[in-house]
């Protein structure tokens, strides 16, 4: 049973790893997308870079989902080496990677309202005449047209892998 959930561990990081793999590949596009939409409401593109905003694979959205994977690839090793707490991590990171991934499905639904609220506490005129609802769209079409049904796969995975990792080391 312990290599099921070594397996269903391993599943969710690659789940994560997929994040900054495509931000890696299409993040150049995205950003010169957003730029274009910049130059086209008459904002200048640096913008996003001064306040942190970015497409690319570049700062957190690299180094939390690979960090993640990392955790989950040690969980999944105790768990094939039977280490005696084995089940103990498995309860602490399933249920914090159930919750990391119920924050990163709440930022992606409410996308453009936190783009707003966080342009809106800078206090930046320029920021805020920005039409949020452009950007976003100017630079998810930067991303393949596959890039969505992934990010759906990839959330199904990881609550599918989670739940059943804790069901399994509860039953064990």
């Amino acid at each position: 049973m312990n290599v099921v959930v070594a397996v269903t561990q391993v599943l969710v990081a690659l789940a994560f790893v997929s994040i900054p793999l495509v931000r890696h590949r299409y993040g150049a596009a995205a950003t010169a997308g957003a730029h274009a939409e910049l130059d086209r409401q008459g904002v200048r593109g640096s913008v996003l870079a001064e306040n942190g905003m970015r497409f690319d694979a570049g700062g957190h959205e690299t180094w939390a989902p690979g960090g993640i994977a990392a955790v989950m690839v040690a969980a999944a090793v105790l768990n094939v080496t039977a280490v005696s707490w084995a089940g103990t991590v498995t309860w602490i990171v399933q249920s914090l990677v159930l919750v990391v991934n119920c924050l990163v499905v709440y930022s992606q639904v409410t996308a453009v309202s936190s783009v707003r609220s966080a342009f809106a506490r800078k206090g930046d005129p320029t920021l805020a005449r920005i039409d949020v609802v452009a950007l976003l769209k100017a630079a998810e079409s930067g991303f393949p047209s596959w890039t969505w049904k992934l990010a759906n796969a990839r959330h199904v995975v990881v609550f599918g892998a989670s739940l059943l990792a804790l069901a399994l080391t509860a039953a064990a």
